[in-house]
């Protein structure tokens, strides 16, 4: 049934993780027709204090107060800039060739924490650490595991919504491609100097399988519903927004949403004013086969994407967005 929301749903994930099996069960099926629907739903219980979430934003904000040739010691574009800082202008949303309004820095697994027997830890560029902010690798680190354990729990009501084994997505994300992503949207001093057409975050949808979003520091997020009506997401302080991801609309054939969304720019008068994001997009493991799944393919749906692996995929929008050559 389609469903035209005015808001996001809120869920509580603790029914899923130590609710009664009702609860569970209800869980999963508001979860899905979220999903089905809007593509994007906010939860609480996710095991994120708030302590840890003002340390962290505490973090990145000293970070961003660096001078631009300090944060530039920091850039690694050979590696498409999948760690360390992204300088400001430097991605484009799929389609344009504008810059966002943003400069952000790539937080991703710790080397320390995969087996040397596993080949992703050859596969995967070290992290890189400000020494400016000796806080910050405590902090970030200390967010990536909650927010990636946040997210297995999610994947597992999204397994059940699709009649999978629960465990399906475990051995798909184990040490998984996931980015922490700390992002300043900076202020602009005069709007006049800036593209005409340049915003904060142009339209687009997110790569991975499904985005776990810390609560940001200003209004500005808006998703596009069904109807092409474009509403504000808004989540209490102590709610993560988790949305689907192209990946997981891939492997779904489409029955899952990864819906549309963008950061608009404040009102002239505020665009001096910063705005800080720390959204945690979960990735599976490079050799994830996306192939759409047999049970979201039929006569009525039949199939939209060819095949491909996680890795091939983010190879392709990489390279859309500006950070591979």
């Amino acid at each position: 049934m389609e469903i035209l929301f005015d808001e996001i749903p809120s869920l509580d994930l603790a029914d899923f993780t130590s609710g009664t099996e009702k609860q569970k069960a209800e869980f999963v099926k508001k979860l899905g027709d979220a999903y089905q629907n809007i593509g994007f739903v906010a939860i609480k219980n996710h095991g994120l204090s708030q302590e840890l979430q003002d340390r962290l934003y505490q973090s990145i904000q000293s970070f961003f107060a660096l001078p631009d040739e300090i944060k530039g010691n920091y850039e690694k574009p050979e590696i498409g800039f999948q760690r360390g800082y992204t300088g400001k202008g430097k991605e484009h949303a799929k389609g344009r060739n504008t810059g966002d309004l943003k400069e952000f820095y790539h937080v991703g697994q710790e080397l320390s924490k995969i087996p040397d027997s596993d080949p992703l830890k050859s596969e995967y560029p070290a992290n890189i650490w400000p020494a400016e902010i000796p806080e910050f690798e405590k902090d970030a680190n200390e967010a990536f595991s909650i927010l990636e354990n946040a997210g297995k729990s999610m994947l597992r009501a999204i397994a059940l919504n699709l009649d999978l084994p629960e465990d399906y997505f475990e051995d798909k994300v184990a040490y998984g491609n996931s980015i922490l992503r700390q992002i300043h949207y900076f202020p602009i001093e005069n709007p006049d100097e800036v593209p005409e057409d340049a915003v904060r975050a142009a339209e687009h949808g997110d790569i991975n399988l499904i985005t776990l979003l810390m609560g940001a520091s200003a209004d500005g997020l808006q998703v596009l519903r069904k109807d092409g009506k474009w509403i504000p997401i808004t989540a209490l302080p102590d709610q993560l927004v988790v949305n689907v991801g192209d990946m997981l609309e891939r492997l779904t054939n489409k029955k899952l949403k990864s819906t549309i969304h963008r950061v608009v720019n404040p009102p002239k008068e505020k665009m001096n004013t910063s705005r800080y994001s720390i959204p945690f997009f979960m990735h599976p493991r490079s050799d994830m086969d996306l192939t759409c799944l047999e049970s979201c393919v039929s006569e009525e749906n039949p199939k939209l994407f060819p095949d491909a692996t996680a890795g091939e995929f983010l190879e392709e929008r990489l390279r859309e967005l500006g950070l591979r050559k």
